[in-house]
Protein backbone atom coordinates (compact mmCIF):
# COMPACT_ATOMS: atom_id res chain seq x y z
CA UNK A 1 0.00 0.00 0.00
CA UNK A 2 0.97 3.62 -0.24
CA UNK A 3 2.16 4.92 3.09
CA UNK A 4 3.35 8.71 2.02
CA UNK A 5 3.34 10.60 -0.93
CA UNK A 6 5.65 13.95 -1.14
CA UNK A 7 5.01 16.32 -4.04
CA UNK A 8 7.48 19.52 -4.53
CA UNK A 9 7.50 21.86 -7.58
CA UNK A 10 4.86 20.12 -9.76
CA UNK A 11 2.35 22.10 -11.93
CA UNK A 12 0.61 24.24 -8.80
CA UNK A 13 2.14 22.58 -5.62
CA UNK A 14 4.68 23.97 -3.63
CA UNK A 15 5.55 21.62 -1.85
CA UNK A 16 2.60 18.70 -0.62
CA UNK A 17 3.28 15.68 2.00
CA UNK A 18 -0.13 13.09 2.07
CA UNK A 19 0.01 10.17 4.87
CA UNK A 20 -2.25 7.87 3.31
CA UNK A 21 -3.59 4.78 5.49
CA UNK A 22 -5.60 1.51 4.68
CA UNK A 23 -9.07 1.09 3.90
CA UNK A 24 -10.92 3.98 1.50
CA UNK A 25 -9.02 7.28 1.02
CA UNK A 26 -11.36 9.86 -1.16
CA UNK A 27 -9.71 13.06 -2.09
CA UNK A 28 -12.44 15.69 -3.25
CA UNK A 29 -12.17 19.20 -3.84
CA UNK A 30 -13.79 21.66 -6.51
CA UNK A 31 -13.51 20.97 -10.28
CA UNK A 32 -10.06 22.20 -11.04
CA UNK A 33 -8.75 22.80 -7.32
CA UNK A 34 -5.42 20.15 -8.25
CA UNK A 35 -6.62 16.80 -7.51
CA UNK A 36 -5.67 15.15 -11.26
CA UNK A 37 -2.19 16.33 -10.43
CA UNK A 38 -1.58 14.47 -7.15
CA UNK A 39 -3.06 11.10 -9.46
CA UNK A 40 -1.14 12.16 -12.46
CA UNK A 41 1.67 12.87 -9.68
CA UNK A 42 1.27 8.93 -8.41
CA UNK A 43 1.31 7.84 -11.82
CA UNK A 44 4.85 9.09 -12.59
CA UNK A 45 5.99 6.66 -9.40
CA UNK A 46 4.56 3.58 -11.55
CA UNK A 47 7.12 4.33 -14.58
CA UNK A 48 4.07 6.80 -16.50
CA UNK A 49 5.86 9.18 -18.54
CA UNK A 50 6.05 13.08 -17.07
CA UNK A 51 7.15 16.08 -18.83
CA UNK A 52 9.69 18.57 -17.36
CA UNK A 53 6.73 21.10 -18.39
CA UNK A 54 4.90 20.25 -15.39
CA UNK A 55 7.84 21.37 -13.26
CA UNK A 56 6.61 25.09 -11.38
CA UNK A 57 6.99 28.13 -13.10
CA UNK A 58 9.94 30.05 -11.60
CA UNK A 59 12.05 26.94 -10.09
CA UNK A 60 14.47 24.76 -11.78
CA UNK A 61 14.01 20.98 -10.62
CA UNK A 62 11.00 19.00 -9.06
CA UNK A 63 10.48 15.83 -7.11
CA UNK A 64 7.70 13.44 -6.72
CA UNK A 65 8.43 10.90 -3.72
CA UNK A 66 6.35 7.68 -2.68
CA UNK A 67 6.95 5.39 0.37
CA UNK A 68 5.57 2.07 -0.42
CA UNK A 69 4.48 -1.16 1.60
CA UNK A 70 4.27 -4.67 -0.30
CA UNK A 71 4.13 -8.32 -0.10
CA UNK A 72 7.73 -9.42 -1.75
CA UNK A 73 6.33 -12.43 -3.74
CA UNK A 74 8.40 -14.63 -6.22
CA UNK A 75 7.77 -12.05 -8.91
CA UNK A 76 8.56 -9.24 -7.32
CA UNK A 77 11.92 -10.61 -6.43
CA UNK A 78 12.72 -12.15 -9.59
CA UNK A 79 11.71 -8.56 -11.10
CA UNK A 80 14.93 -7.11 -9.37
CA UNK A 81 17.17 -10.06 -9.52
CA UNK A 82 16.39 -9.64 -13.45
CA UNK A 83 17.76 -6.22 -12.71
CA UNK A 84 20.78 -6.83 -10.84
CA UNK A 85 19.31 -4.63 -7.88
CA UNK A 86 19.17 -5.88 -4.01
CA UNK A 87 15.54 -6.57 -2.69
CA UNK A 88 15.10 -7.66 1.07
CA UNK A 89 14.59 -11.19 2.03
CA UNK A 90 11.35 -10.47 4.12
CA UNK A 91 7.81 -11.14 3.65
CA UNK A 92 6.85 -7.22 3.82
CA UNK A 93 9.08 -4.55 1.64
CA UNK A 94 9.29 -1.26 1.88
CA UNK A 95 9.94 0.46 -1.17
CA UNK A 96 11.01 4.19 -1.71
CA UNK A 97 10.71 5.38 -5.34
CA UNK A 98 11.71 8.90 -6.08
CA UNK A 99 11.53 10.81 -9.24
CA UNK A 100 13.61 14.05 -9.83
CA UNK A 101 12.72 16.29 -13.12
CA UNK A 102 14.96 19.18 -14.25
CA UNK A 103 14.54 22.05 -16.53
CA UNK A 104 17.96 20.66 -18.19
CA UNK A 105 16.48 17.50 -18.78
CA UNK A 106 18.78 15.25 -16.61
CA UNK A 107 15.73 13.67 -15.41
CA UNK A 108 16.75 10.76 -12.51
CA UNK A 109 14.55 7.69 -11.13
CA UNK A 110 15.40 6.03 -7.81
CA UNK A 111 14.50 2.98 -5.73
CA UNK A 112 15.46 2.80 -2.17
CA UNK A 113 18.12 5.39 -3.13
CA UNK A 114 19.26 2.90 -6.20
CA UNK A 115 19.26 5.08 -9.96
CA UNK A 116 17.07 3.06 -11.77
CA UNK A 117 15.54 3.30 -15.31
CA UNK A 118 12.26 4.17 -16.37
CA UNK A 119 11.90 0.24 -17.92
CA UNK A 120 12.61 -0.82 -14.43
CA UNK A 121 10.52 1.90 -12.68
CA UNK A 122 7.49 0.35 -15.54
CA UNK A 123 8.06 -3.77 -14.27
CA UNK A 124 7.94 -2.66 -10.90
CA UNK A 125 5.08 -0.02 -11.10
CA UNK A 126 3.34 -2.88 -11.89
CA UNK A 127 3.04 -4.34 -8.50
CA UNK A 128 2.28 -1.09 -6.32
CA UNK A 129 -0.61 0.60 -7.90
CA UNK A 130 -3.03 0.24 -10.51
CA UNK A 131 -5.04 3.53 -11.50
CA UNK A 132 -8.47 3.46 -13.13
CA UNK A 133 -10.37 7.09 -14.76
CA UNK A 134 -12.31 7.57 -17.29
CA UNK A 135 -10.22 8.26 -20.20
CA UNK A 136 -9.49 4.45 -19.07
CA UNK A 137 -12.94 3.57 -20.23
CA UNK A 138 -11.60 3.81 -24.45
CA UNK A 139 -9.14 0.63 -23.35
CA UNK A 140 -13.06 -1.38 -22.73
CA UNK A 141 -13.62 -1.05 -26.26
CA UNK A 142 -10.17 -2.79 -27.10
CA UNK A 143 -11.05 -6.64 -27.46
CA UNK A 144 -7.24 -7.49 -26.86
CA UNK A 145 -7.76 -6.01 -22.97
CA UNK A 146 -10.63 -8.66 -22.70
CA UNK A 147 -8.40 -11.45 -23.18
CA UNK A 148 -5.52 -10.01 -21.10
CA UNK A 149 -8.28 -9.68 -18.19
CA UNK A 150 -9.63 -12.83 -18.79
CA UNK A 151 -6.36 -14.36 -18.23
CA UNK A 152 -5.52 -12.32 -15.33
CA UNK A 153 -9.09 -13.75 -13.75
CA UNK A 154 -8.19 -17.60 -14.82
CA UNK A 155 -4.56 -17.35 -12.99
CA UNK A 156 -3.48 -18.48 -16.79
CA UNK A 157 -0.11 -16.21 -16.44
CA UNK A 158 2.04 -19.07 -16.36
CA UNK A 159 0.51 -21.44 -18.94
CA UNK A 160 0.37 -18.41 -21.51
CA UNK A 161 4.23 -17.79 -20.80
CA UNK A 162 4.41 -21.22 -21.94
CA UNK A 163 2.53 -20.73 -24.88
CA UNK A 164 4.40 -18.00 -26.09
CA UNK A 165 7.37 -19.46 -26.12
CA UNK A 166 6.12 -22.24 -27.72
CA UNK A 167 4.91 -20.13 -30.18
CA UNK A 168 8.19 -17.96 -30.19
CA UNK A 169 9.94 -21.44 -31.12
CA UNK A 170 7.70 -22.28 -33.91
CA UNK A 171 7.47 -18.35 -35.22
CA UNK A 172 11.79 -19.07 -35.53
CA UNK A 173 11.51 -22.39 -37.90
CA UNK A 174 9.15 -21.12 -39.86
CA UNK A 175 11.33 -18.02 -40.19
CA UNK A 176 14.25 -20.28 -41.38
CA UNK A 177 12.15 -21.93 -43.56
CA UNK A 178 11.55 -18.85 -45.33
CA UNK A 179 14.96 -17.78 -45.41
CA UNK A 180 15.82 -20.94 -47.70
CA UNK A 181 12.72 -20.37 -50.10
CA UNK A 182 14.57 -17.44 -51.35
CA UNK A 183 14.68 -16.42 -54.87
CA UNK A 184 16.94 -18.96 -56.69
CA UNK A 185 18.90 -16.63 -58.96
CA UNK A 186 20.10 -14.66 -55.61
CA UNK A 187 20.95 -17.98 -54.11
CA UNK A 188 23.31 -19.29 -56.69
CA UNK A 189 24.84 -15.45 -57.07
CA UNK A 190 25.40 -15.97 -53.16
CA UNK A 191 26.76 -19.48 -53.97
CA UNK A 192 29.48 -18.11 -56.34
CA UNK A 193 30.05 -15.19 -53.77
CA UNK A 194 30.89 -17.67 -50.46
CA UNK A 195 32.61 -20.13 -52.88
CA UNK A 196 35.11 -17.51 -54.35
CA UNK A 197 35.69 -16.46 -50.63
CA UNK A 198 36.00 -19.87 -49.31
CA UNK A 199 38.64 -20.67 -51.99
CA UNK A 200 40.63 -17.94 -51.67
CA UNK A 201 41.21 -17.69 -47.79
CA UNK A 202 41.43 -21.40 -48.01
CA UNK A 203 43.99 -21.86 -50.53
CA UNK A 204 46.08 -19.03 -48.00
CA UNK A 205 46.42 -21.96 -45.20
CA UNK A 206 46.93 -19.06 -42.88
CA UNK A 207 48.33 -19.71 -38.88
CA UNK A 208 47.08 -17.38 -36.23
CA UNK A 209 50.54 -15.50 -34.87
CA UNK A 210 51.80 -16.19 -38.49
CA UNK A 211 52.37 -12.45 -39.47
CA UNK A 212 53.72 -11.50 -36.86
CA UNK A 213 56.48 -14.46 -37.38
CA UNK A 214 57.17 -13.41 -40.29
CA UNK A 215 57.64 -9.69 -39.66
CA UNK A 216 60.22 -10.96 -36.79
CA UNK A 217 61.66 -12.95 -39.41
CA UNK A 218 62.06 -9.84 -41.95
CA UNK A 219 63.53 -7.59 -39.46
CA UNK A 220 66.59 -10.13 -38.57
CA UNK A 221 66.73 -10.50 -42.47
CA UNK A 222 67.05 -6.42 -43.00
CA UNK A 223 69.44 -6.42 -39.96
CA UNK A 224 72.08 -9.41 -40.66
CA UNK A 225 75.17 -7.05 -40.84
CA UNK A 226 74.11 -5.57 -37.94
CA UNK A 227 73.18 -8.43 -36.04
CA UNK A 228 76.39 -9.76 -36.86
CA UNK A 229 78.70 -7.54 -35.23
CA UNK A 230 76.33 -7.42 -31.79
CA UNK A 231 76.79 -11.22 -31.89
CA UNK A 232 80.46 -11.06 -32.57
CA UNK A 233 81.56 -8.15 -29.98
CA UNK A 234 79.15 -9.64 -27.46
CA UNK A 235 80.97 -12.99 -27.61
CA UNK A 236 84.25 -11.30 -27.43
CA UNK A 237 82.95 -9.32 -24.61
CA UNK A 238 81.54 -11.86 -22.76
CA UNK A 239 84.36 -14.97 -23.19
CA UNK A 240 87.26 -14.34 -25.67
CA UNK A 241 89.00 -11.29 -24.91
CA UNK A 242 91.31 -11.12 -22.07
CA UNK A 243 89.41 -9.27 -19.52
CA UNK A 244 86.14 -10.88 -21.34
CA UNK A 245 83.55 -10.98 -18.19
CA UNK A 246 83.49 -15.13 -17.48
CA UNK A 247 87.16 -14.95 -17.24
CA UNK A 248 87.24 -11.77 -14.76
CA UNK A 249 84.40 -13.60 -13.07
CA UNK A 250 86.39 -17.20 -12.92
CA UNK A 251 89.08 -14.56 -11.28
CA UNK A 252 86.86 -13.03 -8.87
CA UNK A 253 85.01 -16.59 -7.62
CA UNK A 254 88.27 -17.78 -6.95
CA UNK A 255 89.67 -14.71 -4.35
CA UNK A 256 86.03 -14.94 -2.94
CA UNK A 257 86.47 -18.56 -2.24
CA UNK A 258 89.65 -17.78 -0.69
CA UNK A 259 88.54 -14.88 1.05
CA UNK A 260 85.62 -17.06 2.84
CA UNK A 261 88.15 -19.38 4.35
CA UNK A 262 89.04 -16.06 6.50
CA UNK A 263 85.44 -14.54 6.98
CA UNK A 264 82.86 -17.52 7.01
CA UNK A 265 79.83 -14.36 5.70
CA UNK A 266 81.33 -14.45 2.11
CA UNK A 267 81.00 -18.37 1.61
CA UNK A 268 76.70 -17.84 1.14
CA UNK A 269 77.56 -16.05 -2.28
CA UNK A 270 79.09 -18.56 -3.35
CA UNK A 271 76.12 -20.14 -5.22
CA UNK A 272 75.05 -17.13 -6.71
CA UNK A 273 78.64 -16.62 -8.51
CA UNK A 274 78.87 -20.25 -9.24
CA UNK A 275 75.08 -19.60 -11.46
CA UNK A 276 76.06 -16.24 -12.77
CA UNK A 277 79.24 -17.98 -14.40
CA UNK A 278 77.27 -20.89 -15.54
CA UNK A 279 74.48 -18.39 -17.51
CA UNK A 280 77.08 -15.80 -18.86
CA UNK A 281 78.61 -18.57 -20.23
CA UNK A 282 75.50 -19.98 -21.51
CA UNK A 283 74.87 -16.88 -22.97
CA UNK A 284 78.19 -16.36 -24.64
CA UNK A 285 78.00 -19.92 -26.52
CA UNK A 286 74.24 -18.90 -27.55
CA UNK A 287 75.46 -15.53 -29.67
CA UNK A 288 78.51 -17.59 -30.58
CA UNK A 289 75.92 -20.06 -32.27
CA UNK A 290 73.29 -17.20 -33.18
CA UNK A 291 76.29 -15.33 -34.72
CA UNK A 292 77.04 -18.72 -37.05
CA UNK A 293 73.31 -19.47 -38.27
CA UNK A 294 72.87 -15.85 -39.52
CA UNK A 295 73.22 -16.14 -43.50
CA UNK A 296 71.40 -13.11 -45.67
CA UNK A 297 68.88 -14.62 -48.10
CA UNK A 298 67.58 -12.33 -50.65
CA UNK A 299 65.08 -15.51 -51.79
CA UNK A 300 63.83 -16.10 -48.31
CA UNK A 301 63.56 -12.16 -47.84
CA UNK A 302 61.16 -11.82 -50.88
CA UNK A 303 59.68 -14.91 -50.04
CA UNK A 304 58.54 -13.45 -46.79
CA UNK A 305 57.39 -10.11 -48.07
CA UNK A 306 54.75 -11.82 -50.59
CA UNK A 307 53.75 -13.48 -48.38
CA UNK A 308 52.90 -10.96 -46.03
CA UNK A 309 51.69 -8.71 -48.90
CA UNK A 310 48.95 -11.94 -49.53
CA UNK A 311 48.31 -11.24 -45.51
CA UNK A 312 48.08 -7.88 -45.46
CA UNK A 313 45.24 -8.01 -48.37
CA UNK A 314 43.14 -10.96 -46.62
CA UNK A 315 43.34 -8.69 -43.73
CA UNK A 316 41.93 -5.80 -45.75
CA UNK A 317 39.57 -7.39 -47.14
CA UNK A 318 37.81 -10.07 -44.64
CA UNK A 319 38.87 -7.95 -41.66
CA UNK A 320 41.43 -6.42 -39.20
CA UNK A 321 43.93 -10.11 -38.27
CA UNK A 322 43.59 -13.20 -38.98
CA UNK A 323 41.77 -14.28 -36.20
CA UNK A 324 38.64 -12.49 -38.03
CA UNK A 325 39.77 -13.65 -41.58
CA UNK A 326 39.55 -16.94 -40.29
CA UNK A 327 36.13 -16.55 -38.46
CA UNK A 328 34.79 -15.31 -41.60
CA UNK A 329 36.38 -18.52 -43.31
CA UNK A 330 34.37 -20.34 -40.89
CA UNK A 331 30.86 -18.72 -41.39
CA UNK A 332 31.46 -18.80 -45.22
CA UNK A 333 31.66 -22.01 -45.04
CA UNK A 334 28.97 -22.96 -42.93
CA UNK A 335 26.78 -21.06 -45.02
CA UNK A 336 28.16 -22.61 -48.01
CA UNK A 337 27.06 -25.99 -46.40
CA UNK A 338 23.76 -24.89 -45.68
CA UNK A 339 23.01 -23.91 -49.23
CA UNK A 340 24.32 -26.65 -50.88
CA UNK A 341 22.41 -28.63 -48.36
CA UNK A 342 19.39 -26.57 -48.37
CA UNK A 343 17.16 -29.38 -49.63
CA UNK A 344 18.01 -31.48 -46.67
CA UNK A 345 17.72 -28.78 -44.42
CA UNK A 346 14.62 -27.74 -45.62
CA UNK A 347 13.41 -31.57 -45.10
CA UNK A 348 14.52 -31.20 -41.45
CA UNK A 349 13.33 -28.08 -40.72
CA UNK A 350 9.34 -29.29 -41.71
CA UNK A 351 9.77 -32.12 -39.36
CA UNK A 352 10.89 -29.62 -36.65
CA UNK A 353 8.03 -27.06 -37.36
CA UNK A 354 5.36 -29.96 -37.83
CA UNK A 355 6.66 -31.33 -33.97
CA UNK A 356 6.81 -27.20 -32.82
CA UNK A 357 3.62 -26.86 -33.66
CA UNK A 358 1.92 -29.66 -32.64
CA UNK A 359 3.62 -29.16 -29.23
CA UNK A 360 2.29 -25.48 -29.80
CA UNK A 361 -1.22 -26.42 -30.24
CA UNK A 362 -1.63 -28.98 -27.21
CA UNK A 363 -0.55 -25.97 -25.02
CA UNK A 364 -2.69 -23.71 -26.37
CA UNK A 365 -5.75 -25.68 -26.07
CA UNK A 366 -4.98 -26.42 -22.44
CA UNK A 367 -5.20 -22.63 -22.31
CA UNK A 368 -8.16 -22.26 -24.40
CA UNK A 369 -10.10 -24.61 -22.21
CA UNK A 370 -9.26 -22.98 -18.90
CA UNK A 371 -10.50 -19.83 -20.43
CA UNK A 372 -13.47 -21.51 -21.39
CA UNK A 373 -14.05 -22.55 -17.96
CA UNK A 374 -13.24 -18.95 -16.36
CA UNK A 375 -15.63 -17.33 -18.90
CA UNK A 376 -18.31 -19.05 -17.54
CA UNK A 377 -17.38 -18.26 -13.88
CA UNK A 378 -16.42 -14.55 -15.08
CA UNK A 379 -20.02 -13.79 -16.25
CA UNK A 380 -21.80 -14.74 -13.23
CA UNK A 381 -19.73 -12.91 -11.02
CA UNK A 382 -19.51 -10.04 -13.19
CA UNK A 383 -23.54 -10.42 -13.22
CA UNK A 384 -23.14 -10.84 -9.47
CA UNK A 385 -21.43 -7.49 -8.93
CA UNK A 386 -22.96 -5.51 -11.63
CA UNK A 387 -26.33 -5.82 -9.06
CA UNK A 388 -24.55 -4.25 -6.07
CA UNK A 389 -24.16 -1.39 -8.23
CA UNK A 390 -27.65 -0.73 -9.59
CA UNK A 391 -27.42 -2.73 -12.81
CA UNK A 392 -29.83 -5.31 -11.02
CA UNK A 393 -31.32 -6.79 -15.42
CA UNK A 394 -27.57 -6.45 -16.83
CA UNK A 395 -26.13 -9.31 -18.91
CA UNK A 396 -22.86 -9.63 -19.54
CA UNK A 397 -20.55 -12.82 -22.00
CA UNK A 398 -17.61 -13.79 -22.85
CA UNK A 399 -17.25 -14.80 -26.24
CA UNK A 400 -14.38 -16.49 -27.32
CA UNK A 401 -13.90 -17.53 -30.77
CA UNK A 402 -10.74 -19.49 -32.09
CA UNK A 403 -9.65 -21.54 -35.24
CA UNK A 404 -6.61 -23.99 -34.32
CA UNK A 405 -6.79 -25.02 -37.95
CA UNK A 406 -5.96 -21.79 -39.27
CA UNK A 407 -2.36 -20.87 -38.70
CA UNK A 408 -2.64 -16.97 -39.55
CA UNK A 409 -5.28 -17.20 -36.06
CA UNK A 410 -1.87 -18.21 -34.07
CA UNK A 411 -0.22 -15.86 -31.59
CA UNK A 412 1.84 -15.66 -28.90
CA UNK A 413 -1.51 -15.30 -26.21
CA UNK A 414 -2.87 -18.92 -28.34
CA UNK A 415 -5.43 -19.39 -31.18
CA UNK A 416 -7.93 -17.59 -29.11
CA UNK A 417 -9.88 -13.92 -29.29
CA UNK A 418 -11.79 -12.58 -26.47
CA UNK A 419 -14.61 -10.31 -26.45
CA UNK A 420 -16.82 -8.36 -23.79
CA UNK A 421 -20.53 -8.40 -24.54
CA UNK A 422 -22.74 -6.27 -22.58
CA UNK A 423 -26.76 -5.31 -22.02
CA UNK A 424 -27.82 -3.17 -19.47
CA UNK A 425 -31.60 -3.03 -19.98
CA UNK A 426 -33.62 -5.91 -19.89
CA UNK A 427 -35.11 -6.94 -23.74
CA UNK A 428 -32.18 -5.57 -25.57
CA UNK A 429 -29.78 -8.41 -27.09
CA UNK A 430 -26.41 -8.20 -25.40
CA UNK A 431 -23.69 -5.97 -28.11
CA UNK A 432 -20.05 -5.19 -27.85
CA UNK A 433 -19.35 -2.89 -25.06
CA UNK A 434 -18.67 0.01 -26.90
CA UNK A 435 -21.79 0.01 -28.57
CA UNK A 436 -23.80 -0.11 -25.73
CA UNK A 437 -22.82 0.92 -22.65
CA UNK A 438 -23.62 4.93 -21.63
CA UNK A 439 -20.98 6.66 -19.67
CA UNK A 440 -22.24 6.04 -16.55
CA UNK A 441 -22.61 2.70 -17.51
CA UNK A 442 -19.23 2.33 -18.47
CA UNK A 443 -17.81 3.61 -15.04
CA UNK A 444 -19.61 1.13 -13.13
CA UNK A 445 -18.88 -1.76 -15.41
CA UNK A 446 -15.10 -0.73 -15.38
CA UNK A 447 -15.25 -0.78 -11.71
CA UNK A 448 -16.65 -4.01 -11.73
CA UNK A 449 -14.52 -5.62 -13.61
CA UNK A 450 -11.40 -4.32 -12.23
CA UNK A 451 -12.15 -5.39 -9.21
CA UNK A 452 -13.34 -9.11 -10.00
CA UNK A 453 -10.63 -9.43 -11.84
CA UNK A 454 -8.17 -8.61 -9.84
CA UNK A 455 -8.89 -9.56 -6.71
CA UNK A 456 -5.49 -11.58 -6.55
CA UNK A 457 -3.61 -8.24 -6.02
CA UNK A 458 -5.28 -7.79 -2.47
CA UNK A 459 -1.80 -5.70 -1.79
CA UNK A 460 -1.62 -3.22 -4.54
CA UNK A 461 -3.17 0.16 -4.30
CA UNK A 462 -6.17 0.86 -6.32
CA UNK A 463 -6.67 4.24 -7.63
CA UNK A 464 -9.83 5.20 -9.15
CA UNK A 465 -9.80 9.06 -10.80
CA UNK A 466 -13.19 10.25 -11.29
CA UNK A 467 -14.68 6.73 -12.22
CA UNK A 468 -18.34 8.13 -10.38
CA UNK A 469 -18.64 10.95 -13.15
CA UNK A 470 -21.90 11.19 -15.23
CA UNK A 471 -24.10 9.03 -12.00
CA UNK A 472 -26.13 9.95 -8.82
CA UNK A 473 -28.53 9.08 -6.42
CA UNK A 474 -28.92 5.71 -5.86
CA UNK A 475 -26.14 4.65 -8.35
CA UNK A 476 -23.03 6.75 -6.72
CA UNK A 477 -24.31 5.42 -2.97
CA UNK A 478 -24.51 1.75 -4.60
CA UNK A 479 -20.40 2.45 -6.57
CA UNK A 480 -19.66 3.85 -3.15
CA UNK A 481 -20.55 0.90 -1.25
CA UNK A 482 -18.65 -1.33 -4.03
CA UNK A 483 -15.75 0.50 -3.24
CA UNK A 484 -15.86 0.53 0.27
CA UNK A 485 -16.30 -3.21 -0.26
CA UNK A 486 -13.06 -3.68 -2.05
CA UNK A 487 -11.44 -1.30 0.55
CA UNK A 488 -11.85 -3.87 3.27
CA UNK A 489 -9.10 -6.03 1.25
CA UNK A 490 -6.85 -3.29 -0.35
CA UNK A 491 -6.32 -0.03 -0.28
CA UNK A 492 -8.38 2.59 -2.04
CA UNK A 493 -7.78 6.27 -3.16
CA UNK A 494 -10.32 7.27 -5.13
CA UNK A 495 -10.99 11.04 -6.59
CA UNK A 496 -14.95 11.73 -6.42
CA UNK A 497 -17.42 14.42 -6.82
CA UNK A 498 -20.42 12.20 -5.36
CA UNK A 499 -21.12 13.20 -1.75
CA UNK A 500 -22.73 9.66 -1.54
CA UNK A 501 -19.40 8.21 -2.24
CA UNK A 502 -17.75 10.53 -0.11
CA UNK A 503 -19.79 9.68 3.15
CA UNK A 504 -18.25 6.38 3.07
CA UNK A 505 -14.53 7.74 3.59
CA UNK A 506 -12.08 5.88 5.95
CA UNK A 507 -9.84 8.92 5.56
CA UNK A 508 -11.30 12.19 3.67
CA UNK A 509 -8.94 14.59 2.13
CA UNK A 510 -9.76 17.94 0.57
CA UNK A 511 -7.73 19.57 -2.22
CA UNK A 512 -7.94 23.06 -3.12
CA UNK A 513 -6.66 26.01 -4.40
CA UNK A 514 -5.24 29.12 -2.59
CA UNK A 515 -3.45 32.68 -3.49
CA UNK A 516 -0.97 33.74 -1.76
CA UNK A 517 1.00 37.12 -2.08
CA UNK A 518 -0.44 36.93 -5.89
CA UNK A 519 0.39 33.29 -6.48
CA UNK A 520 -1.93 30.22 -6.73
CA UNK A 521 -1.08 27.11 -5.05
CA UNK A 522 -2.45 23.89 -4.13
CA UNK A 523 -3.07 22.59 -0.26
CA UNK A 524 -4.41 19.15 0.83
CA UNK A 525 -5.13 18.37 4.26
CA UNK A 526 -7.28 15.47 6.21
CA UNK A 527 -10.69 16.32 7.23
CA UNK A 528 -12.22 15.48 11.01
CA UNK A 529 -15.64 15.11 11.33
CA UNK A 530 -16.70 18.58 11.54
CA UNK A 531 -14.37 19.25 8.36
CA UNK A 532 -16.19 16.22 6.44
CA UNK A 533 -19.55 17.71 7.49
CA UNK A 534 -18.85 20.68 5.99
CA UNK A 535 -17.57 19.10 2.60
CA UNK A 536 -19.78 16.73 2.34
CA UNK A 537 -22.73 19.65 2.50
CA UNK A 538 -20.61 21.74 -0.41
CA UNK A 539 -21.13 18.51 -2.21
CA UNK A 540 -24.75 18.45 -1.80
CA UNK A 541 -25.56 22.12 -1.47
CA UNK A 542 -23.00 23.85 -3.92
CA UNK A 543 -21.33 27.18 -2.89
CA UNK A 544 -24.54 28.09 -0.52
CA UNK A 545 -23.94 25.78 2.78
CA UNK A 546 -27.40 25.57 4.46
CA UNK A 547 -28.59 23.94 7.30
CA UNK A 548 -30.30 21.32 5.86
CA UNK A 549 -27.64 20.23 4.05
CA UNK A 550 -25.12 20.19 6.67
CA UNK A 551 -27.62 17.78 8.25
CA UNK A 552 -28.34 15.34 5.56
CA UNK A 553 -24.12 14.66 5.85
CA UNK A 554 -24.56 14.06 8.76
CA UNK A 555 -27.11 11.44 8.12
CA UNK A 556 -25.30 10.24 5.49
CA UNK A 557 -22.01 9.86 7.51
CA UNK A 558 -23.95 8.33 10.49
CA UNK A 559 -25.66 5.38 7.97
CA UNK A 560 -22.24 4.62 6.77
CA UNK A 561 -21.13 4.50 10.48
CA UNK A 562 -23.78 2.46 11.15
CA UNK A 563 -23.64 0.02 8.14
CA UNK A 564 -19.47 -0.43 8.65
CA UNK A 565 -20.42 -1.22 13.07
CA UNK A 566 -22.97 -3.85 11.34
CA UNK A 567 -20.82 -5.37 8.99
CA UNK A 568 -18.41 -6.10 11.44
CA UNK A 569 -20.58 -7.65 13.97
CA UNK A 570 -21.45 -10.08 11.35
CA UNK A 571 -17.91 -11.22 10.79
Amino acid sequence: MLSLLKIKNIALIDELEIEFATGLNLLTGETGSGKSIIVDSLGALTGERISSDLIKEGTTAAQIEGLFTLRADANLHETFYESGIELDDADETDLIVRRELALSGKNRIFVNNQLVTQAFLRKIGAFLVDIHGQGEQATLFNASTHLEMLDEFAGAESLGETVGAKFKKMAQVRREIESLHEDEAQKLQLLDILQFQVDEIGKAKLQTGEDEALEEEKRRLNNVEKLSSLSEESYLLLYENEEATVTTLEKVVRRITELSEYESKFAEYGEGLATAQAVLEDLAFAVRDFRGSLEFSPERLAEIEDRLAEISRLKRKYGGTIETVLAHFNESSERLRNIETAELRESELQKELSAAREDYLKTAAQLHEKRERSAKKLEKEIETNLKAVSLEKARFEVRISSDEADDKSFTAKGFDRVEFYFSANPGESVRPIGKVASGGELSRLMLILNTTTKLSESAKTMVFDEIDTGIGGRVAEAVGLKLKELAKTQQVLCVTHQPQVASLADHHFLVQKETVKNRTQIRLRELGETEQIEEIARMLAGEKITETARQHAREMISASRESRVKSQESK
